[in-house]
């Protein structure tokens, strides 16, 4: 082996140890934040037995590795799925009670709407601190949603919390933020840095399909707009697997 080799193999080297150190400081830092707050220490003292017990009797190892949050607005439903690794298929955890809602079904176009968004999304950040007990930030504005909406005020700060009010985040319970605060910081710690949450206006199967053609059947915007989220629905349906998020030129998610 020339010696010019061997110093990039060892340059490679250094590197990704180098990369892998700071990747676990940047853990340590947010863990400790995290647990700097009463608030998390204490919801994660009261629930990660209990949810562990939830996980493992669903088959699923806690920590999790991966898990993934889909929202349906009509019904207030909030879902918690798992799976054990990147090939396997996600299974359901637990249901959870949006406990309050505002705005119409669609997707939020501009701020001040009271509109709770519609779409494929992901956790941004955990707010240890909220006014609202906890409360977890998803990426709103997405690609789509800056394309498709107002471009100058499109809204934003669009929150899973506490306190069970809103004007367009997803509320629930504050024992409810707790144990799914816990849930998500616990795929946080262990590697998941993007958990998704999908957000429809409803379950796009038969009954919701003939609810949406009854109620909505002028709005010709929100229909090509649920017909093009469908595909994602329909996909996880059928292989209970994720589809990667990609969008197109015009603002609608590519499926294929």
């Amino acid at each position: 082996m020339s010696g010019k080799l061997l110093r990039g193999l060892l340059c490679g080297l250094v590197l990704s140890f180098s990369n892998a150190v700071f990747a676990q400081d940047d853990v340590q830092t947010f863990k400790n934040f995290q647990f700097s707050f009463t608030r998390v220490s204490q919801a994660w003292m009261k629930y990660n037995d209990t949810i562990s017990k939830v996980f493992r009797e669903k088959g699923i190892a806690f920590p999790p590795h991966q898990i993934y949050i889909r929202s349906f607005k009509s019904s207030n439903d909030m879902e918690l799925w798992a799976r054990n690794d990147d090939t396997s298929e996600f299974r359901l955890v637990k249901n959870y009670r949006v406990c309050a809602l505002s705005g119409v079904l669609g997707p939020k176009r501009i701020e001040g709407d009271r509109q709770v968004p519609e779409g494929l999304y992901f956790i941004e950040d955990f707010n240890p601190k909220s006014d609202f007990y906890l409360s977890m930030l998803i990426n709103y504005p997405n690609y789509s949603d800056m394309l498709l909406g107002d471009k100058k005020k499109p809204g934003g700060d669009i929150y899973i919390h506490g306190g069970c009010v809103t004007v367009g985040c997803l509320p629930l319970t504050d024992t409810y933020i707790q144990e799914l605060y816990v849930i998500c910081l616990n795929a946080k710690l262990n590697g998941q840095n993007y958990i998704p949450v999908h957000i429809f206006p409803t379950r796009f199967d038969r009954a919701g399909l003939n609810f949406l053609g009854r109620s909505y059947q002028n709005d010709v915007e929100k229909q090509k707009f649920w017909v093009n989220l469908k595909a994602s629905y329909d996909y996880f349906e059928k292989n209970r697997r994720l589809l990667p998020v990609m969008y197109g030129t015009d603002g609608k998610y590519v499926t294929n």
